[in-house]
Formats: C-alpha cells, sequence, structure tokens
C-alpha cells in the first residue's frame, strides 16, 4: 500500500519530476519559494525525508558533504573531481544484477542504489606525468 502524501510531499515531488537534474534541499527551497509556494526549508527536509523513506527518491552525498535529492527511478552513477568537484554521468551500471540477487538472498526490498568513482577529472590530473 502506498503511503499518502502531504501537499509539502506532493509539491516537492512534483517538482523533483519536472527537473532533470539532482537538486539540494536548499535549492529546492528557492524553488518552490520563487513559484510561490509557502513552505519553510525545515518542512523541505522532513518531506524530503519522508519520500526518502517511502522510496520515492534517492539522495546522493557529494564529496563535500551536500545531498543532492532526485527521484529513485532515475538510475544515475557518476566519477566525481576530488578537486574540482566536477560529476560526470556514467550511462551503464554493472550492478543490477547484484542488486536482484541481494534482494533475493537477504529478503530485502531495494529502492534504489547509488555507484559512485572519486579521483581526477582529466583538467586536474598533473600534465605530463607517468
Amino acid at each position: 500500500m502506498k503511503a499518502q502524501r502531504t501537499r509539502s510531499q506532493e509539491r516537492i515531488y512534483r517538482l523533483l519530476k519536472t527537473l532533470d537534474r539532482a537538486i539540494s534541499a536548499q535549492e529546492l527551497y528557492i524553488e518552490l519559494r520563487n513559484d510561490n509556494q509557502n513552505i519553510g526549508l525545515a518542512t523541505v527536509y522532513r518531506a524530503l525525508e519522508s519520500l526518502k523513506l517511502q522510496g520515492a527518491l534517492q539522495v546522493r552525498t557529494l564529496a563535500t558533504g551536500e545531498s543532492l535529492y532526485s527521484l529513485a527511478q532515475q538510475d544515475r552513477h557518476h566519477l566525481t573531481c576530488v578537486n574540482c568537484g566536477r560529476s560526470i554521468l556514467i550511462n551503464e551500471c554493472p550492478v543490477h544484477t547484484l542488486e536482484e540477487k541481494l534482494e533475493q538472498s537477504h529478503q530485502f526490498k531495494v529502492y534504489y542504489h547509488t555507484l559512485e568513482f572519486f579521483g581526477l577529472c582529466n583538467q586536474c590530473q598533473p600534465q605530463g606525468g607517468s
């Protein structure tokens, strides 16, 4: 049975559905305020946490500690530069089979998974190295 969403949760869910990128709670708050949605930042955080627990959205934490939110059905993985913070989208996912095996062997319902590699992008790598 699907949990009933609050008005705030529904507003946030609809906004995330229109975006084609992950967004921070603060950016989400600003977007909602720009759309004349009267909502507090604490309410945004509570709604995001509830939506996460429902499996409706996923959270990606950057190397800086900032959390980005997007809908859970978006299977996106990244290469992230630890120097400049640039993220490069990876279009393939090598862990779907593992996910299915873990669901069966542990009787665990997986909402989503993340895969992220950290290193140096081409622009941040030392030139003329090995």
